[in-house]
């Protein structure tokens, strides 16, 4: 009976996930608006002042989301470089924060979508999301002491070693077969003779034999075959870049989507399992990014430091580029998108260097 219930909770959820994903960002937006501290002359202007972020983020928010990396590799280096010429510059740890809160909506978003689309296996995602967690925690606590020069070396090596690793992936490895003829239920089960997996989360169907061999199929009826071997492999890479996504705020997506594509798990498969991942550590971050300075002796974070009035765009804006990025994974060609994705984070960490040796 209880599995039952959970399992109607869950379809019902699912089935309306694109409503309750952009009720999240309103009831953020309105919540900071009510109860954040602001200015005490904080008015219309104050609010609408950096309305252009919207644009901004939203557009990274569908790149970073179709490759499925973190959003703060785009977001961080943009708030470093751009918004200074328009605005003013960040502090560190707040360019961190600022990527981090935003990130953890639209990954959030985006991981929504992508378990409607049944692309997200999940017992990969939670038994990385369990290996990566106090990596993370180590690194966010790391980022309130090392000095600003030290912060933007660490940032170049992070995205040069991002870029590399994007450059090299396939991302046209382990493409769906196509299911004719099957029909796929999007209520959270399947008909036919497609896989049925009576636990699985998420529409159409997925079981695993007795050797461990996965049968996955998504929403369009295309199926994916694979293993889940390669644990090991895995945990390396997601500790690494859990360090990484604490201190700068992304890391563990870039890192962990080359240990699957190495394990040989399809490409569609592991960018969707990966938003699971990196959104479940970017809201931890942020929390720690928050409330942990004084943890370390480092400087506690006062709420009133955070530029609500960059959030409240920034938010809604990742939320919506969440949304559309599963579509847009499955329309353009990814190796476009990786190829450019990869050049643009070469260059900025020639520019961070630079940055970090006073040039």
């Amino acid at each position: 009976m209880s599995s039952s219930l959970s399992g109607g909770v869950q379809r019902t959820f699912l089935r309306y996930q694109h409503v309750i994903v952009f009720l999240a960002p309103l009831a953020f937006v309105a919540g900071v608006y009510g109860f954040a501290p602001t200015p005490t002359d904080a008015g219309i202007d104050y609010w609408t002042e950096y309305w252009w972020l919207f644009l901004a983020f939203a557009l990274g928010a569908i790149i970073v989301n179709t490759v499925g990396i973190s959003g703060s590799a785009l977001f961080v280096p943009f708030l470093i470089f751009v918004f200074p010429l328009v605005a003013y510059p960040l502090e560190p740890t707040t360019l961190v924060k600022i990527g981090l809160i935003s990130e953890s909506f639209g990954l959030s978003s985006s991981s929504l979508a992508f378990i409607q689309y049944g692309l997200v296996d999940r017992r990969l995602s939670l038994s990385l999301v369990l290996g990566g967690v106090p990596f993370v925690v180590g690194g966010a606590l790391l980022s309130f002491v090392i000095p600003e020069p030290l912060f933007h070396a660490l940032l170049g090596i992070a995205l040069i070693a991002a870029s590399y690793l994007l450059l090299r992936a396939d991302l046209g490895h382990g493409e769906p077969t196509s299911s004719d003829g099957d029909e796929v239920a999007t209520d959270g089960g399947s008909s036919g003779d497609l896989p049925d997996d009576k636990n699985k989360l998420g529409p159409a169907g997925v079981e695993t034999d007795d050797s461990g061999t996965v049968t996955r199929v998504d929403r369009d009826g295309d199926d994916y075959v694979y293993s889940r071997g390669g644990y090991l492999e895995r945990f390396a890479n997601y500790s690494i870049g859990g360090v990484f996504q604490g201190l700068a705020g992304f890391g563990i997506g870039e890192l962990g989507i080359i240990s699957m594509l190495r394990t040989e798990v399809p490409v569609r498969v592991a960018i969707g399992t990966n938003h699971i991942v990196v959104a479940t550590t970017a809201v931890l971050a942020s929390v720690v990014h928050v409330f942990g300075g004084g943890l370390v002796g480092g400087h506690s974070i006062d709420l009133a430091t955070t530029p609500w009035n960059m959030v409240v765009w920034t938010v809604p804006a990742t939320t919506l580029g969440g949304q559309i990025a599963p579509y847009v994974s499955t329309a353009l060609n990814t190796e476009t998108i990786k190829m450019g994705v990869g050049g643009l984070f070469a260059i900025i960490s020639v520019a961070l260097f630079a940055m970090a040796a006073g040039i």
